[in-house]
C-alpha cells in the first residue's frame, strides 16, 4: 500500500494584503531586510504584487487592493493568527528592529517549551512573531 501522507515538504510563501503598499514595501524592505524577486502592478485591478524573500528563504507575496477590509480583531480573529519567523538570536533581532524604528513587545518565554519569543506587527497591523530556535 503506498502512503497515505501528502508529500509536502515546507511552506512555499505566505501572502499578505496592504492597505498602504509603500508603506508597507519599505517595512518589509528596509525594516525586515527582505529583498525583491518580483514586483508588478496589475492595472486592471489597481493592484501591486511584490514576491519578497526574507532572511532565511522565507518568500512573502505582499498585495495591495483599493479599500480591504480592515482585520477584524487583534491576535484573536478566525483565520491566519500570526506569521512566527524563526531566529538563533532573539536579542539581536530586537536591537536592529528597534534600530529601525520597530516596536516589539517585550520578550516572553513560552511556558510549554521554554523558548523565548516576541511579537511586532506590521504597517497594516499583521501580527509577526519572532521565535527563538536553538540547537
Amino acid at each position: 500500500m503506498a502512503d497515505s501522507r501528502l508529500p509536502l515538504s515546507r511552506v512555499h510563501h505566505v501572502a499578505l494584503i496592504t492597505a498602504d503598499y509603500p508603506r508597507a514595501r519599505r517595512f518589509y524592505l528596509e525594516v525586515m531586510d527582505a529583498e525583491i524577486l518580483n514586483e508588478a502592478y496589475r492595472e486592471e485591478r489597481d493592484s501591486h504584487k511584490l514576491d519578497l524573500r526574507l532572511p532565511g528563504g522565507i518568500q512573502l507575496e505582499l498585495f495591495s487592493f483599493p479599500s480591504p477590509p480592515p482585520r477584524p480583531s487583534y491576535p484573536e480573529a478566525c483565520g491566519l493568527r500570526h506569521l512566527a519567523l524563526a531566529t538563533p538570536d532573539l536579542d539581536a533581532c530586537v536591537a536592529l528592529l528597534e534600530a529601525r524604528g520597530a516596536a516589539p513587545e517585550p520578550i516572553r518565554v513560552d511556558e510549554f517549551t521554554g523558548a523565548r519569543f516576541t511579537f511586532l506587527a506590521d504597517p497594516d497591523g499583521t501580527p509577526i512573531e519572532l521565535y527563538e530556535v536553538t540547537d
